[in-house]
């Protein structure tokens, strides 16, 4: 097949360091590429993958409406011109650049990693269209859009095999938070809970840059740094996440909001590091209880989840996410909803 993969400017791909999406994006070109798949990738600027890379806009998410606009405009022209020439585009960035070929024949995936505005949805489908399928990451994210229009649930992946396993950690093995340390990631309540335990806690995240979230972790979390027990590791790229969640004998995930995958329980259960989340959102859904974690619904059960941990395989912790989330499985389910 022929296939274009299509991701918003902001952030290239694959993206220098966070960038869920991005890194999504990147994963499934260099998969359709290995697969035998004539790729095309529009991204920013900076971008590249194994196969045919074409850049567009600018890299800055904070970037201007008028530069939003020049950037549609670009990928309509593109589309006008060229849609005859793909099989499937999958778009990951906005639901308006596939305005102009709606009616044409192309198959079009329109997939969502974040609660969806079912405005644009219903204004979308009252046009004609054909060949239209949109996906987001979980049940409940699906749920948020599923007002019309044909809808499947399609997880998001990583590469399994970029992440080694740790079959054993010692008792002592710290615990982990890796997140935007903003206060819906509840990094305040994983902190109390190491505490209450006597475990250490490791962090990896970057500072918030918004004013409510900067002043939350300046008020609420960077006092409680003190290297010993509360240690913050700084924004952690690839190789020292594989580094440091293989060595935590658990992922604390006490989100405050309901999270519509969280890219971050799969890192660690691919490391052999099982989760402890509290059950909202796709939370329910991304743990198998006692297989790859396990799920509360309070801090105090958090608490008392810490001891449980010890009965969880680590190797089968890996490979019950592997059979469900590795980027080979969700690929090919993608490629499954157009054959």
């Amino acid at each position: 097949m022929r296939i274009v993969l299509l991701m918003d400017p902001g952030i290239s791909v694959p993206p220098p360091q966070y960038g869920g999406h991005e890194r999504l994006v990147y994963m499934f070109a260099e998969e359709y590429t290995k697969l035998g798949h004539e790729v095309t990738l529009l991204a920013g600027p900076g971008s590249f993958c194994s196969g045919k890379t074409l850049t567009f806009g600018t890299n800055d998410l904070k970037r201007s409406k008028f530069q939003k606009q020049k950037e549609l405009v670009y990928i309509w022209n593109l589309f006008i011109k060229k849609a005859g020439e793909f099989d499937l585009i999958h778009n990951f960035g906005r639901l308006l650049y596939l305005l102009p070929i709606l009616n044409h024949k192309v198959n079009k995936i329109m997939t969502y990693g974040r609660p969806v505005s079912t405005k644009g949805i219903r204004l979308i489908t009252t046009l004609p269209n054909k060949n239209l399928t949109f996906t987001a990451c979980s049940d409940y994210c699906v749920s948020t859009g599923n007002v019309v229009g044909k809808w499947k649930t399609v997880y998001n992946a990583i590469d399994f095999s970029q992440y080694q396993l740790r079959e054993k950690v010692d008792q002592d093995a710290p615990l982990m938070f890796l997140g935007r340390m903003d206060k819906i990631k509840g990094l305040h309540t994983a902190i109390e809970v190491a505490k209450a335990t006597g475990n250490v806690l490791w962090i990896g995240g970057n500072i918030p840059d918004t004013s409510d979230n900067y002043a939350y972790y300046k008020e609420k979390i960077e006092p409680q740094f003190d290297e010993k027990q509360i240690i913050y590791l700084g924004a952690l790229n690839d190789e020292q996440k594989n580094e440091y969640l293989g060595q935590a004998k658990a992922l604390l995930f006490p989100i405050e909001w309901d999270e519509p995958f969280g890219m971050v329980m799969v890192e660690a259960m691919a490391c052999g590091t099982p989760v402890i989340g509290f059950s909202r959102g796709s939370v329910p859904e991304v743990i198998d209880e006692f297989k790859t974690g396990i799920r509360v619904a309070t801090k105090q059960q958090m608490i008392e989840a810490i001891e449980k941990i010890y009965t969880i395989d680590r190797t089968q912790c890996r490979e019950t996410a592997r059979h469900r989330f590795d980027v080979a499985v969700i690929a090919a389910e993608y490629l499954a909803l157009v054959r």
